[in-house]
């Protein structure tokens, strides 16, 4: 594996508005957007002052293989910086594979969460009621096991802390009842497709969450990344167990080493030790290379 460049933890273009979010500087054009995935990482909520060396490339591209492979009409415009405007272009090495130029549009206030394995927030609500985001499972169901057909489970955006899990009911009422079906089954049909792939790389999506838009004439756009280790929980096929929770190709190496430094997550995080940050970006690049067949060219 080549070796790793300084991670990106701001992009910064001269003359163009923007915002930034956990992870993307978000760059305004108007009728546009440049998206930059940075190399920020965060957990518990918190951006950690560490970066993860080439991380925003891994995402970026990987959303861009997927995007090929579901062909479902979506943002994306160009990954060329040439084609973003001079700004961008002055700036082409460090954007380049990190960028993306996107039709700007009118973003659904939801999470749409697929679910074909219980896992997370969704096995422990299943221990106590039966039940995942309000929708009734079997009984006798164990962590981590697949269940009988993936599930649709909408969640709140929320700009700050955690997204809160919503019945497809409430959904409705929010964004209304053709809107709420119509993303209902485009993102099963998307988990179902990438997931039977996936599998034939060796990797189970247990779950993923996408964002869609809306374009001025009504259509609905996939945006954003997509099936990313970021916005999916990515488990090694040969490792995975019913009864435990599988190792994941994204954060665990960073959440396990906060876990133990006696940090409250209520103050600043601590900075990521050369190991935790070496063997997070070995596990991005590995998801990437996996799914995609190419070898990651940092």
């Amino acid at each position: 594996m080549r070796e790793p460049q300084p991670a990106v933890l701001k992009s910064l273009i001269p003359g163009v508005p923007v915002r930034r979010g956990k992870v993307r500087d978000i760059y305004d054009l108007g009728d546009r957007l440049v998206l930059v995935a940075t190399d920020r990482i965060s957990a518990f909520d918190w951006v950690l002052p560490t970066g993860i060396p080439d991380k925003g490339r891994v995402l970026t591209q990987l959303t861009q293989f997927w995007l090929n492979f579901l062909k479902v009409p979506n943002h994306l415009i160009s990954m060329d910086p040439e084609a973003m405007g001079v700004p961008f272009a002055d700036h082409a090495d460090q954007l380049r594979g990190r960028a993306m130029l996107v039709r700007k549009a009118e973003v659904v206030p939801i999470e749409c969460v697929a679910r074909g394995y219980l896992a997370g927030s969704g096995w422990k609500e299943y221990r106590q009621s039966g039940t995942v985001c309000g929708v009734a499972l079997p009984k006798g169901l164990r962590e981590s096991e697949q269940l009988p057909e993936p599930i649709f489970t909408p969640a709140t955006k929320e700009t700050t802390g955690h997204d809160v899990n919503i019945s497809f009911e409430e959904m409705a009422r929010r964004i209304g009842t053709e809107t709420a079906e119509k993303l209902r089954q485009l993102t099963l049909d998307i988990y179902r497709r990438a997931a039977d792939y996936a599998r034939q790389r060796g990797i189970i999506i247990a779950d993923t969450k996408l964002e869609f838009g809306r374009l001025p004439d009504g259509q609905l756009i996939l945006i954003d990344e997509v099936l990313t280790p970021d916005s999916s929980r990515f488990w090694p096929a040969d490792q995975y167990r019913i009864g435990i929770s599988p190792p994941s190709f994204d954060k665990q190496f960073v959440r396990d080493y906060l876990e133990t430094t006696g940090w409250d997550k209520n103050s600043p995080p601590p900075p990521l030790p050369e190991e935790i940050v070496r063997k997070t970006r070995a596990k991005y690049i590995e998801a990437y290379e996996r799914l995609t067949g190419k070898r990651f060219e940092a």
